[in-house]
């Protein structure tokens, strides 16, 4: 089911490699904040200690993660970092992102971090601009025009 309040947007243009990057630059800045959050939240039931390492508190962290780019880009297809640099994420047909593709877009984008960006150097030889996790997601980022209420 669609969100209501996110209206389609027709790629009209796609999103540069560089622009992407700095979105993602920028988006280190909440995720930060969040993951230091996220962290304290914890220290309770640890007693404050968490030995370097430790699996569920990776995992865990991950999860934070994945929460906040998740939220995103169901509910309006941008993060804080996306919006700034007026980037949507959406479906191949312009449609807001499931919550499929969002996972299958996270788990993918995991991958082409781990693999030293390489995910990420496709885009630069995809006439869409798309990267490893747009196209196993069936997805694309485009330039959100000025002037735009989204």
């Amino acid at each position: 089911m669609q969100d209501p309040a996110v209206t389609p947007v027709a790629p009209t243009e796609y999103a540069p490699l560089w622009r992407r990057l700095a979105a993602g630059a920028y988006d280190l800045l909440p995720l930060a904040a969040i993951l230091m959050i996220a962290t304290a939240l914890v220290f309770p039931i640890t007693r404050a200690g968490i030995a370097p390492g430790t699996l569920w508190f990776q995992a865990y962290l991950v999860l934070v993660v994945f929460a906040y780019y998740g939220i995103s880009w169901r509910r309006g297809g941008q993060t804080i970092g996306m919006r700034t640099w007026r980037l949507r994420a959406v479906a191949d047909d312009g449609a807001a992102l499931s919550w499929r593709q969002i996972m299958l877009r996270f788990a993918v984008a995991l991958v082409s971090l781990g693999t030293l960006g390489a995910g990420f150097v496709a885009a630069l030889f995809d006439p869409r601009r798309r990267t490893w996790h747009d196209v196993a997601a069936g997805t694309v980022v485009v330039v959100v025009p000025r002037g735009s209420s989204r």
